[in-house]
């Protein structure tokens, strides 16, 4: 979609329009009308929108830029700001792609959705401490019909409002993000834990089997998005790091 036109008195509202250009972009990309790897429009396009300069767009444009919410290639124009991995462990895998890179039938079942104001423990969770909403989702992944991984997660709709109209019963929570949601910061932590009778039953294994644990927090900037656990049976899943020395 294109910007929309909006056309303004030539340049006595410099600083007005700016932010105005900013902010309508700045609105596609945080609901995902833009996703990561988007073509902004050129600076000429913008200009003839929004009737203005070039120095007026180039405000807007580096400050974007600046906020990580867009990348700037010399030629080839603007774009979504895509996510940066430090290595395979940090990387976050989007599981539906992840099992069908391993040539095997992906599955997946929504076991709870609701939109909530956040309590203490959510708030503690993701790391805020104003009153906010959120979505608190509970998810099954499979692998050719078999549990692979039991999801929890929490998504904070101050920062990813659009999260509040998405149809989790058909687009798994994490995929969903990836593809519409832009982040520049993520944590993980990962822990070993044996089964207690809830995640036996998830995972359809023995109780006290070995678990691996993948507790994720993601940020834009200084802002939270989302906070998951993940946990997979031990004894089917790892995690593998490849990385060089110093030379």
């Amino acid at each position: 979609m294109s910007l929309a036109a909006n056309r303004a008195k030539p340049d006595m509202a410099k600083p007005t329009l700016y932010k105005q250009i900013r902010l309508d972009i700045e609105r596609r990309i945080l609901t995902g009308e833009w996703p990561p790897g988007h073509r902004i429009p050129f600076e000429h396009e913008i200009m003839a929108r929004y009737g203005c300069s070039r120095m007026t767009v180039n405000k807007a444009l580096s400050e974007l830029a600046q906020a990580d919410l867009i990348e700037r290639r010399r030629r080839a124009g603007s774009f979504v700001r895509r996510p940066q991995f430090l290595s395979a462990v940090l990387k976050i895998p989007d599981i539906r792609a992840e099992i069908g890179a391993l040539g095997r039938a992906y599955g997946y079942e929504l076991i709870s959705c609701t939109r909530r104001t956040a309590n203490a423990g959510d708030r503690a969770r993701l790391g805020v401490t104003k009153p906010c909403k959120v979505v608190a989702i509970s998810c099954r992944h499979s692998a050719d019909d078999l549990p692979f991984a039991i999801e929890d997660r929490l998504i904070d709709l101050d920062a990813v409002p659009d999260a509040a109209k998405a149809n989790f019963k058909v687009d798994p929570p994490g995929s969903w993000l990836l593809h519409h949601v832009p982040w520049t910061e993520a944590e993980h932590a990962i822990s070993a834990i044996v089964a207690d009778d809830a995640i036996a039953d998830g995972l359809d294994i023995a109780l006290g089997a070995p678990c691996l644990v993948i507790e994720r927090h993601t940020w834009r900037k200084t802002q939270p998005l989302t906070a998951v656990r993940l946990v997979y049976p031990g004894e089917q899943h790892r995690l593998v790091a490849r990385f060089r020395g110093s030379e």
